[in-house]
């Protein structure tokens, strides 16, 4: 929780009136859906008015609500060190003696597994599963440290279906992937800090032209989160000097596996037809070959 709105709650929590208090608890039990779902879903599922939110923020020194919930998404990002600055650490503790960076960091990942179980909501799940099958055309993005994950979706995809497509694949424009998305067709994004500004461009310009966009990934502070039709904050905690991408890649498997039950006999038929093109052109080791 964003210490400074603690600090402002503190200072002038004895002065707000019962139902202005009853919104900032609400802030405090609830940090993640105040900073990326809309003001209308907060108010509802804490019964309260939105325009309780609006004085409760501005009666705290907030502008506005919008601002109290930018705070939020900057506070709240899970990473406040460098990669260098992890990294120094990794050494330090290789030089004490702490040589159990193998066990802390499995432990890790299973959490961030753990968690992603725990806290996945199915209906979101279904619902970008349903975009990602009913759309016309379908753009992978992912830059920086997210760019092999985003491979791996899309070469995934491509024996269920022929309309994904991989941007800022080498020798391909990103501009030319964007234009003519529409309403039609779907953007998925998957970036975690440092943000690659790429991906973020490419959320704003992919909601401007009305596709669905769909967001992966681990940070509440993350840019592209303000043009997402769907999005998923995944953890990746690590005692790596680089975030964890174990759960990002095991929901990636989940949506694609989805998709391929979702498209039934047709995605079959396409995966066979695919299997003996990579045959046929000696992609695949072959005992008999």
């Amino acid at each position: 929780m964003a210490a400074t709105f603690e600090q402002k709650l503190a200072g002038k929590y004895p002065g707000l009136s019962p139902r202005l208090r009853e919104a900032a608890d609400f802030v405090l039990a609830h940090p993640i859906d105040v900073a990326t779902r809309t003001l209308r879903s907060v108010a509802q599922e804490a019964r309260l008015t939105p325009a309780t939110f609006s004085r409760m923020a501005t009666a705290l020194g907030y502008e506005n609500y919008e601002a109290l919930r930018e705070v939020l998404r900057q506070s709240m990002a899970e990473r406040a060190n460098s990669f260098s600055t992890r990294a120094a650490a990794l050494q330090e503790q290789h030089g004490t003696g702490d040589h159990g960076f193998h066990a802390q960091h499995l432990q890790a990942m299973t959490r961030n597994l753990h968690q992603l179980a725990a806290a996945l909501d199915v209906t979101t799940l279904e619902r970008c599963v349903e975009h990602l099958h009913q759309a016309r055309k379908v753009l992978v993005l992912g830059g920086l440290g997210s760019t092999g994950i985003a491979e791996y979706i899309a070469y995934m995809a491509g024996f269920v279906a022929d309309n994904w497509s991989m941007g800022l694949r080498m020798g391909a424009s990103l501009g030319s992937g964007l234009e003519g998305l529409g309403a039609d067709d779907v953007l998925l994004v998957i970036t975690n800090p440092p943000f690659a500004t790429s991906s973020i461009l490419a959320a704003e310009a992919a909601q401007a032209a009305g596709a669905c966009v769909i967001v992966l990934t681990d940070s509440h502070s993350c840019p592209a989160l303000k043009y997402a039709s769907e999005s998923f904050i995944l953890p990746s905690e690590s005692p790596h000097f680089f975030s964890s991408y174990a759960a990002t890649l095991a929901l990636a498997e989940v949506l694609t596996g989805m998709l391929a039950k979702r498209a039934g006999s047709g995605a079959l038929e396409r995966i066979a037809a695919v299997e003996t093109r990579n045959r046929q052109l000696g992609e695949v080791w072959s005992q008999s070959g």
